[in-house]
């Protein structure tokens, strides 16, 4: 098949300057890429945060050009100044998030917009922007506010915008990075359905899941591609990808992990289902199941957060009020590790707020460590350093010209003295696995991984009794992400705050949460411990939730015969029941 983009020795290094605009130095990003697309691939690129996937993918539509080396599409040279509006005509690009990209204030005017920048003709423009909203099933909102739509429904938008340009190829980076288990299985339907159709796809993504629906997996490391083959060839090479701070599907770690207690199993296993079949092959035999029973709670800790009846209306007394929280009661007890889940638009980010006072009830009340904070003579801003707020994308929180200051700023508000309020600097930046040779230097010179952990010590420095976190590893590679979980789970351990962790994945959830808070539409669905709502699990499914790939194997087999348990929702776990199951000499 004919290569659409041929990458040739490609090396880019972006260039620091000094305050009168001289060269100071470069930083090589790309180191010798060589890579060629047929038309029609669909390839997934995998690597951590700072390999160079993001520099590559703006090289392939001209946002940047080559150091050296060259990329060519269709055979144009990328470097040919006179035919980047050509290049950029076949090659759209669709990033991360998708309010970035939305310019208009209804979703037929939003696809519309780089045609009508074109000058392409009014009919012409009518045609493609109907074409585009009906292939990726947004036609019958293209009189909607994107505004008011669901993260998916944004990005599907987003994609429209792009398809409208009749583009050949689409480069897709991190599309559902901030997106709900379902809005991202509604951008891969799209993206897969456009493939099929002939677009060639190229998909930068931090999940494994995703890349293994490619026809082809490049894996990149310090600007290079160090793997490249298909997803099944790819994902067998598990402790190569480890070593990259890169995962692999939870059912071949499970096959890999089995494998390694000397069960014969194959290791190059994918989904879910043909794992189910590979283990169904094998002798087994009956195990007893403990019952999932709730755990008991100590009932001498006092709860430190309460919502009662809480009610919150957004754009209450116009055509768009709506109801975002309804009735929600839950309490909280003292230094417990609660993981928060619920589709987009469960109020699960409303209701956070709440805690810490950013929004006010319609109606209901909430306490923080037994006061209702909105209760007259109360002190709003004292119950903001009781409970402390991290938004998604944390690092978008920086502010200060060095870390050090950047971390003082919450304990200098709260009128500690330069002594006290140098021990707090300290003691959060060494709970976040910041050490002592960062605190002078720039917050914006840091890698992102870095920023989001400072962003989280510039909070846990005031030491709020209640730390609540909103998406604090969204975006990060896998190994960013468990550092940082990892690092908030070791400080819950030795602090004993109380943590409540906002979160799309599951898988996360499961791995550090003590009980589970489930939203949905606006309601508390539950507030169990781990095990209990994940006897759940397929009520979870039907709410709009993400349940760990596991899970849904524990299922599988149990229709096969080898009942596992329901409460499986790690790999270790699955593993452990598994080899007591087979029956293996």
């Amino acid at each position: 098949m004919d290569p659409i983009i041929e990458i040739s020795n490609l090396e880019f290094e972006y260039k620091n300057y000094d305050e009168n605009g001289e060269v100071t130095g470069a930083n090589k990003v790309l180191r010798g890429i060589d890579l060629t697309v047929p038309k029609g691939q669909f390839l997934a690129v995998l690597g951590h945060n700072g390999c160079g996937k993001s520099t590559l993918a703006k090289h392939l539509n001209c946002i940047l050009t080559a150091t050296g080396g060259y990329v060519k599409v269709n055979g144009i040279d990328c470097a040919d100044e006179n035919r980047v509006f050509d290049i950029r005509q076949t090659v759209g690009m669709v990033f991360q998030n998708p309010d970035n990209q939305l310019v208009a204030t209804v979703v037929e005017e939003d696809v519309a917009f780089a045609l009508e920048n074109l000058g392409v003709p009014t009919e012409e423009i009518r045609r493609r922007v109907d074409e585009a909203l009906k292939l990726v099933d947004m036609y019958d909102y293209r009189e909607h506010s994107p505004h008011q739509l669901s993260g998916g429904q944004k990005q599907r938008v987003a994609i429209a915008g792009i398809l409208a340009m009749h583009p050949e190829v689409i480069v897709l980076d991190e599309p559902t990075a901030m997106l709900d288990p379902k809005g991202r299985s509604e951008v891969m339907e799209t993206v897969k359905l456009l493939n099929s159709q002939g677009v060639t796809i190229i998909l930068i993504t931090h999940y494994m899941d995703e890349a293994v629906q490619a026809h082809r997996v490049a894996v990149m490391d310090h600007g290079r591609i160090i793997m490249d083959g298909t997803p099944r060839e790819i994902f067998a090479r598990v402790e190569e990808l480890k070593e990259h701070s890169l995962d692999v599907p939870q059912v071949t770690e499970l096959m890999y992990k089995l494998k390694k207690e000397g069960i014969d199993v194959p290791v190059n296993v994918l989904t879910e289902q043909e794992c189910a079949e590979e283990l169904l092959k094998l002798r087994h035999r009956s195990i007893d199941i403990p019952p999932c029973e709730p755990k008991p709670e100590n009932d001498d800790i006092p709860f430190i957060a309460e919502t009662k009846k809480l009610i919150y209306k957004y754009s209450v007394g116009t055509p768009f009020e709506s109801t975002a929280v309804d009735n929600v009661s839950v309490s909280i007890k003292k230094g417990q590790f609660v993981g928060v889940i619920g589709h987009t638009g469960s109020g699960k980010s409303t209701l956070i707020q709440h805690l810490n006072g950013l929004l006010k009830p319609s109606s209901g009340e909430v306490y923080i460590d037994g006061k209702n904070i909105w209760e007259k003579g109360s002190d709003i801003r004292s119950v903001r350093f009781l409970a402390g707020l991290v938004f998604q994308y944390s690092e978008y929180q920086l502010f200060e010209d060095t870390v050090y200051k950047d971390i003082a700023y919450g304990p200098k508000n709260m009128g500690l003295s330069e002594a006290e309020v140098d021990k707090a600097v300290r003691e959060a930046a060494e709970a976040m696995g910041i050490g002592e040779e960062l605190l002078e230097r720039s917050p914006f010179d840091l890698s992102g991984g870095q920023k989001r952990r400072v962003a989280l010590a510039g909070v846990i420095s005031m030491r709020p009794q209640v730390l609540i976190l909103d998406e604090p590893a969204a975006g990060l590679d896998p190994k960013g992400r468990d550092m940082v979980l990892d690092e908030i789970s070791e400080y819950h351990r030795k602090s004993g705050t109380t943590i409540l962790l906002v979160s799309h994945s599951m898988e996360d959830i499961v791995k550090y949460a003590e009980k589970i808070l489930v939203m949905n539409r606006g309601r508390l669905f539950c507030y169990e411990d781990t095990d209990t709502v994940f006897s759940r699990a397929r009520e979870l499914e039907q709410v709009g939730l993400g349940i760990p790939q596991v899970s849904r194997l524990a299922g599988l087999l149990k229709n096969g015969g080898l009942d596992i348990g329901e409460d499986i929702y790690t790999v270790e776990r699955a593993k452990e029941r598994l080899v007591k199951a087979l029956n293996v000499e």
